[in-house]
C-alpha cells in the first residue's frame, strides 16, 4: 500500500518492530453512503474523491496511518513530556501500544459505538492517548476547551453523549462534578494529572484507568478496528459557540488522515527528523491537526510546553526544544514582537532591513543576517526552524512586517474546523498579507464577487466535513446543494492567484445608510498607528455612523487576566507625549488630555485615507480593562467575539450615539 506521507520521508534502514497488526492485510473498505453529508452518528458519507492526482489517494483510517508509521519509525522518538523537571520520552512503539491500552480500558468501561469521549485539559501525552484510544474502540473524541464554564462542558459532554469524560485536575474535575447529575450516559471521569481529591466508583486516576482493560482480549480490539472505515465519523471539532451554541464538527477518518498527507508534503517534512512544540488548545482544529496528526503523518517528535506556556513561558520552553516547524495564533506572534520591542533586541538595526521584502536584498544584509537575525533567532529558540505559520485568526501587517525585518517570514495558512484545517497555504509561494494558495488536490470559488473581485469564499476537497452533530439546518446554511463549504468570509485573488481575505460576510457591518463596512482593516489601522492600543472594535451596524471601543496595552497577570499597569510600550508612549500616568485607570480618569488628543490624531490620520464620509471613525471611547479570553470578549485562538463585546459595552456605546444624537 502507498504511503500516506509522500514526501522523503520513507527510506528507514532500520528493521520495523513487529506489531499487533499489519498494514499489508488491511484493505480499505468505505461504508455505503450516497450523501456527501450527515448529521447523524452513526451515518457514513461519499468522499469528495478526484478522478485522478492528488485528491484521488485510496482513503484510509486513523489506524492504518498510526500502523504505517510504527512500522516505519516505531523506535524513533513521538510524545516528550517534562516530569519533575526531566523530559520523558514515548516511541511511536510505545505510544502505539499506550493508545491500544486506552481503548481496552475505554471498552471495559463500556464506551459506546460512536459515543463521545470528551477530553478536558492542557495538552499532554494522556491527551493524545485518550483522543486516539477513543478512536481505536469506536468512539468519537471530542476536546473541550479548558476555559468552558461548567455549564459549557456540560452542553459539549451531552451533545455527543460522552460515555466517559477525561480530565486533567481537581480544577476541571470540579467543574464536570457540578453537572454530572445532567449528563444521563456518563459513566466514568478520568483524572490524568494528580490525586484523587475524593473516591468514587465512578473516579479513575490515569494510572487505574491504564490498567482497567488488561483484561480485554486483543482479538476484542482487533475486531472494532477492523470495523473502523474511513467515511464514519471519529472526531468532533466544537466550535467556540461566538454565536450561540457551539456546534459538533463532526470529521471523517479520511479528513483526518488526507489532510494529514496534503501537510506532509506541502512541509517537504524528514520523516523521523521533525521537532514540534504542542501549546495551542487541542480542541481547536488547527493544534490537533498539526500536533496529532500530520505529525503523525511525518513521525515528527512532539514537545508539550508547560500550562503556563502563553502567560510566558513557550519562549523558554522553545529555547530548550528548538522546533523545526512552529505555528504560533496571531496574538503568539504580537506578544513575542511586544516582548522583544520593550528589550530593544538590536532594533536600530533590523528596521533597514524590513527592505528585504520582496526579495530585495540590500547590501550588507548577509552581514546583519549572520550577526544579527541569528543571535535573535537563537534568543527566541527559533533558529532551527524551517517554517514559522500563522493561522486561525487575522493577523497584522504590521506584525507580518516586523518579522519579516527579521528574516523570520511568517507563513499564513487558511482554513475553518470545517475544513479540517487548512485550506489555503503559503509555505512555497509567500506574498505578505495574503493566505496563501488553495492546498493540493483542494478548490476554491468565489461567489457573487462584486466590482473589485470581492466574493463569499468557497471551499471543496477531500478536507471539507461531514456536517454538523444532530443539526441538519445548521449543516444545510455552510453546504450547499453541490456540497460546496460557504465560509461567510469574503476574499479576492490577485493575479497569480493568491488569496486575500477582506472581511467577514457576518462581520459586515451595515450602517443604517446602507454601506457595507467590513471592520478589521479599520481595525487594524487603528492599531497600527497608534501603538499604545491593544484592542480596537469597529461598531456601527445599523447606526448612523461609525465609532470604537479601544483598550489600551497592559501587564497580564499569571493567569492570563489583564492588569491596570500599563505595559511597557503603553509607557514609552506616554513617555513620548510627556505624560507620567502608568495605569489605565490614571489616564481613563483624566481624560488624560495629551494622550486623548494622541488617540484622536490617530483616528483622523485613518479617516483621512477611508474610500467615503461612511467609513470615518466619528467616536471613540477607551475601556477600563483590555479584552482577554478569560473575560470573555476573545475566543480561545483570541478571536474578538463581536457580539459578546457589544453586550458587555452596550451602555457605553449607547452613551456615544445618546450624545450624538443630543447634539443633532
Amino acid at each position: 500500500m502507498e504511503s500516506i506521507c509522500s514526501c522523503p520521508c520513507s527510506r528507514n534502514t532500520e528493521e520495523p518492530k513487529a506489531v499487533p497488526l499489519s498494514t499489508a492485510h488491511l484493505a480499505t473498505n468505505l461504508a455505503p453512503a450516497d450523501q456527501l453529508w450527515s448529521t447523524g452518528r452513526e451515518q457514513a458519507v461519499r468522499l469528495r474523491m478526484e478522478e485522478s492526482g492528488p485528491g484521488s489517494e485510496a482513503p484510509i483510517t486513523v489506524h492504518q496511518m498510526f500502523l504505517e508509521t510504527v512500522e516505519k519509525y516505531g523506535n524513533h522518538p513521538a510524545l516528550v513530556s517534562k516530569k519533575d523537571g526531566q523530559w520523558m520520552t514515548l516511541t511511536w512503539n510505545q505510544y502505539y501500544e499506550q493508545c491500544r491500552a486506552a481503548a481496552k480500558s475505554f471498552l471495559k468501561l463500556g464506551l459506546e459505538r460512536y459515543h463521545g469521549v470528551g477530553i478536558l485539559g492542557f495538552n499532554s501525552a494522556e491527551w493524545f492517548i485518550s483522543d486516539i484510544g477513543c478512536i481505536l474502540a469506536g468512539g468519537l473524541a471530542a476536546g473541550i476547551y479548558t476555559t468552558n464554564s461548567p455549564e459549557a462542558c456540560q452542553y459539549v459532554a451531552a451533545n455527543c453523549e460522552a460515555n466517559v469524560l477525561v480530565v486533567e485536575n481537581q480544577k476541571q474535575l470540579d467543574k464536570i462534578l457540578q453537572v454530572k447529575d445532567h449528563l444521563p450516559h456518563l459513566r466514568a471521569i478520568v483524572q490524568y494529572k494528580g490525586e484523587l481529591q475524593q473516591k468514587a466508583p465512578f473516579l479513575y486516576t490515569w494510572e487505574e484507568f491504564m490498567k482497567l482493560g488488561e483484561d480485554v482480549p486483543d482479538e476484542q480490539l482487533n475486531a472494532v478496528i477492523d470495523s473502523l472505515r474511513p467515511n464514519e465519523c471519529c472526531t468532533l471539532i466544537y466550535t467556540s459557540g461566538t454565536t450561540g451554541n457551539p456546534k459538533g464538527v463532526m470529521l471523517s477518518h479520511d479528513n483526518i488522515t488526507w489532510t494529514a498527507h496534503v501537510g506532509c508534503t506541502i512541509l517537504k517534512a524528514k520523516g523521523g527528523e521533525e521537532i514540534l512544540v504542542s501549546y495551542l488548545p487541542l480542541s481547536h482544529v488547527a493544534a490537533q491537526m498539526i500536533d496529532i496528526w500530520v505529525c503523525m503523518g511525518f513521525a515528527g517528535t512532539i514537545y508539550f510546553a508547560e500550562p503556563d506556556a502563553l502567560k510566558g513561558s513557550l519562549v523558554n520552553t522553545l529555547k530548550e526544544v528548538r522546533p523545526t516547524c512552529f505555528l504560533g495564533v496571531p496574538r503568539v506572534w504580537e506578544k513575542i514582537e511586544e516582548k522583544m520591542k520593550a528589550v530593544g533586541t538590536a532594533a536600530g538595526m533590523l528596521d533597514e532591513h524590513v527592505t528585504c521584502l520582496q526579495n530585495q536584498v540590500p547590501w550588507g544584509f548577509m552581514l546583519a543576517n549572520n550577526l544579527v537575525f541569528k543571535k535573535v533567532r537563537a534568543a527566541l529558540g527559533l533558529d532551527r526552524c524551517r517554517i514559522c505559520c500563522t493561522g486561525a485568526a487575522p493577523i497584522t501587517k504590521d506584525t507580518l512586517d516586523y518579522f519579516m525585518s527579521l528574516n523570520i517570514p511568517l507563513k499564513e495558512l487558511y482554513g475553518m474546523s470545517e475544513s479540517s484545517g487548512p485550506h489555503t497555504i503559503s509555505i512555497d509561494e509567500y506574498r505578505v498579507t495574503s493566505c496563501g494558495k488553495v492546498m493540493i488536490g483542494c478548490k476554491i470559488k468565489l461567489v457573487n464577487p462584486d466590482a473589485d473581485g470581492n466574493g463569499e469564499i468557497c471551499f471543496w476537497g477531500r478536507n471539507i466535513f461531514m456536517g454538523y452533530l444532530n443539526m441538519p439546518d445548521k449543516t444545510a446554511e455552510v453546504l450547499d446543494e453541490d456540497g460546496w463549504l460557504h465560509t461567510g468570509d469574503l476574499g479576492r485573488y490577485d493575479e497569480q492567484d493568491f488569496l486575500y481575505i477582506t472581511g467577514r460576510i457576518k462581520e459586515l457591518i451595515i450602517t443604517a445608510g446602507g454601506e457595507n463596512i467590513p471592520p478589521v482593516p479599520i481595525e487594524d489601522a487603528v492599531k497600527s498607528e497608534l501603538p499604545i492600543i491593544s484592542n480596537a472594535m469597529l461598531i456601527g451596524d445599523k447606526l448612523k455612523f461609525l465609532s470604537m471601543l479601544l483598550t489600551l496595552k497592559c501587564v497580564v497577570d499569571d493567569n492570563g487576566e489583564p492588569t491596570d499597569e500599563l505595559n511597557q510600550e503603553a509607557l514609552e508612549f506616554c513617555r513620548q507625549h510627556s505624560v507620567k500616568a502608568t495605569k489605565v485607570s490614571e489616564i481613563i480618569a483624566n481624560k488624560e488630555p495629551a494622550i486623548y488628543s494622541a488617540i484622536q490624531a490617530g483616528i483622523e490620520r485613518v479617516n483621512a485615507r477611508s474610500t467615503s464620509n461612511a467609513q470615518k471613525v466619528q467616536k471613540w471611547v477607551i475601556v477600563e480593562q483590555d479584552f482577554s479570553v478569560t473575560g470573555g470578549e476573545l475566543g480561545p485562538t483570541m478571536k474578538l467575539r463581536r457580539p459578546i463585546v457589544v453586550k458587555m459595552y452596550q451602555e457605553k456605546i449607547n452613551e456615544m450615539y445618546a450624545v450624538a444624537a443630543g447634539k443633532q
